[in-house]
């Protein structure tokens, strides 16, 4: 598979996180996240931007009592200027990081140690909540439609780490890969990761990415050390 451009990647990334509702309000495209967290509740640009159109936004957002926020992807700089004009601030800035399914496959993690289990089970939804992940970010993962799963992570017989994957378009998304606390440095995250390409493999993806902060240090490196490059 050829390496998907940015529009591929938030094509794939909206339909495998999605918001709970939205809709049109001028040039912009609102989002209800239902409490779903920040990528869902963000809103974009689809058409040019005017002063005037920030506070058309602004109320949109607040109809649904969200905060002002505004997905900048690639190629929207002049949305990103005009918001830095209206006091507008950058916030979490993230990175997409992707490689073809084959490689990342091809080495299983190692036996009971990662297993691709749809729906989530009691003891990944214990370790999501711990890790801030709780019932309306959870509710996302049921929105999904199309090909998906949750992660389970395992180390010493104990649970150790949970995600979830989806697929679009030949793009399968994983997020909220979370270890426990207790348990991390045991290569739980690159199991996990191994285990989310060879599901995707065998539901017909070509292409494994995943969006991460620009801050979170270690999963950036683990992406790195997997052979996954910055690709958005």
């Amino acid at each position: 598979m050829t390496e998907p451009d940015a529009a591929a990647l938030y094509a794939a990334l909206e339909a495998t996180w999605p918001p709970m509702a939205r809709r049109r309000v001028g040039p912009w495209t609102i989002r209800h996240g239902g409490g779903g967290g920040q990528r869902v509740s963000a809103a974009t640009a689809d058409a040019p931007v005017a002063d005037r159109d920030v506070t058309q936004a602004e109320a949109a957002m607040g109809a649904l009592d969200q905060s002002s926020l505004v997905m900048i992807r690639d190629g929207d700089d002049a949305v990103d200027a005009l918001l830095a004009r209206c006091g507008y601030s950058h916030h979490d800035p993230v990175v997409f990081y992707g490689a073809p399914v084959g490689p990342l496959a091809a080495t299983p993690p190692p036996p009971v140690s990662a297993f691709a289990v749809w729906e989530p089970l009691a003891v990944m939804e214990e370790i999501w909540t711990a890790a801030g992940i709780g019932p309306e970010r959870i509710a996302v993962m049921h929105r999904a439609r199309g090909p998906k799963t949750a992660l389970l992570g395992r180390v010493s017989d104990r649970p150790a780490g949970a995600g979830f994957a989806a697929l679009h378009d030949g793009i399968a998304m994983v997020h909220a890969l979370e270890i426990a606390p207790e348990l991390r440095r045991a290569g739980t995250a690159r199991n996990l990761m191994r285990c989310a390409a060879r599901w995707a493999a065998g539901a017909g993806a070509g292409y494994l990415a995943v969006a991460v902060t620009r801050d979170n240090a270690p999963a950036n490196r683990l992406y790195a050390s997997l052979g996954m490059g910055v690709v958005g």
